[in-house]
């Protein structure tokens, strides 16, 4: 859309405020706002919604990879075979056998409920989502039959315990005697404290060596599943169907969505929930510029005639008053764009600022998974929501646009 000279200075003038035309003014800067306030809420909202399902796909994939082999009853008494198939599969990138059990953990009477986990020692040292997360000891001294563990760090808060301590962990399953069943329970040192960010893990989770949880659980060569990683995580079904049909009988293949269909679909509904509720905000903010854009075509009535008297044409009108309209929305859309970009830089800290004042815990990682405000801004998603921005404040300058292009100069010049 192309104006002339006049039609920028007209629009230009229309845009500020005249004599007697704050209260016009007053409104279009109110629309500004609030489309500035939409755009950013969309903003922010759809970035920690992304940043929810990435940091928990990424924590949640990493420990468990794409998918696991899991044998029957917990065992996989042939899992070298099945590791072999595997690792033979056409897309798979590798795979790991794996121990995990629920037990207990016990330090100077302080019980805890704990799940324990057998990796192999080049998986522990290697893993993306264990390097990097230690926040005291260290991974490498886990070997096998060294007696040392690493531990989640809510669970070391909860029981109190610190690097160099003595945790016991008690296998219900223990030995038969004349008298019952006694429960197998097995001293280790702490040699590492990890925190992941997703708080179910680092409440439960103890790490060792996949040898050490055999011994602990009385398995022999036996492992309980085989973590598999592919080239996508969103084709794992796709590339596992092979091995799906070698290990029928045997094992199942658990893919990560089957591991976690309710938490990622919970995510998905509430994030189109959101994008739906939070767009009225925009679109509320677009009647507003109509409504403004309404009373100045009014204001400018007596304007508008002369204009025409003069030879302005009905389309140079049209083109004025949408030029007002689509400045005040993208100008509200930049602003938004700044707004929200600063909150998503400043989300932790503006959490904890809000969280000092009230004195409520906004972010309690139990109920919120992790630890810390995640995001993760889509460029596709944010360039939609400026699009969609523009798309409102373009429809809602039609009506005030072409009613100032069908205005009779006869008629309100008549009695100037």
């Amino acid at each position: 859309m192309i104006l002339s000279r006049y039609e920028r200075m007209i629009a230009r003038r229309y845009l500020l405020p005249g004599r007697g035309e704050g209260f016009i003014f007053l409104v279009a800067g109110i629309s500004l706002v609030a489309v500035m306030l939409g755009v950013a809420a969309l903003i922010i909202v759809m970035s920690v919604m992304n940043g929810f399902r990435a940091e928990l796909f990424e924590k949640i994939v990493g420990l468990n990879g794409h998918a696991v082999v899991q044998g029957y009853g917990g065992r996989l008494p042939d899992w070298r075979d099945i590791l072999k198939e595997a690792k033979a599969t056409p897309g798979v990138t590798s795979a790991t056998p794996l121990i995990e059990q629920p037990l207990l953990g016990n330090y100077q009477g302080r019980v805890e409920a704990v799940l324990v986990r057998g990796m192999t020692v080049q998986d522990i040292r290697t893993n993306e989502t264990l390097k990097g997360k230690v926040l005291a000891g260290s991974l490498a001294a886990l070997t096998p039959n060294a007696g040392k563990i690493a531990i989640g760090a809510r669970l070391a808060e909860n029981l109190g315990v610190s690097v160099g301590g003595r945790l016991s962990i008690i296998n219900p399953a223990g030995r038969t005697t004349p008298f019952g069943t006694v429960p197998r329970e097995i001293s280790y040192d702490v040699a590492a404290i990890f925190e992941v960010g997703v708080y179910e893990y680092d409440k439960a989770f103890i790490i060792m060596p996949m040898e050490d949880a055999q011994t602990l659980l009385l398995l022999g060569d036996v492992v309980g599943m085989i973590e598999v990683e592919t080239v996508n995580a969103d084709r794992v079904q796709t590339i596992l169907q092979p091995l799906a049909e070698k290990v029928t009988g045997r094992a199942v293949v658990t893919d990560w969505r089957q591991m976690n269909a309710s938490l990622f679909e919970a995510l998905a509904v509430e994030r189109v929930a959101m994008f739906v509720v939070l767009s009225i905000i925009v679109l509320v903010a677009v009647f507003n510029i109509l409504s403004s854009l309404i009373m100045l075509v009014r204001a400018k009535t007596r304007d508008i005639a002369i204009l025409r008297t003069m030879g302005a044409s009905r389309s140079g009108l049209v083109k004025i008053f949408m030029t007002v309209g689509i400045t005040i929305g993208t100008l509200g859309m930049v602003a938004g764009l700044a707004l929200g970009f600063t909150f998503l830089f400043f989300r932790q800290a503006i959490v904890n600022a809000i969280q000092f004042v009230t004195g409520q815990n906004l972010w309690d990682p139990s109920i919120r998974f992790l630890t810390e405000l995640p995001s993760k801004p889509d460029p596709f998603e944010i360039v939609g929501i400026c699009v969609m921005a523009l798309v409102f404040s373009f429809l809602a300058t039609l009506y005030p646009a072409f009613k100032a292009a069908n205005t009779d100069p006869v008629q309100v010049l008549r009695y100037e």
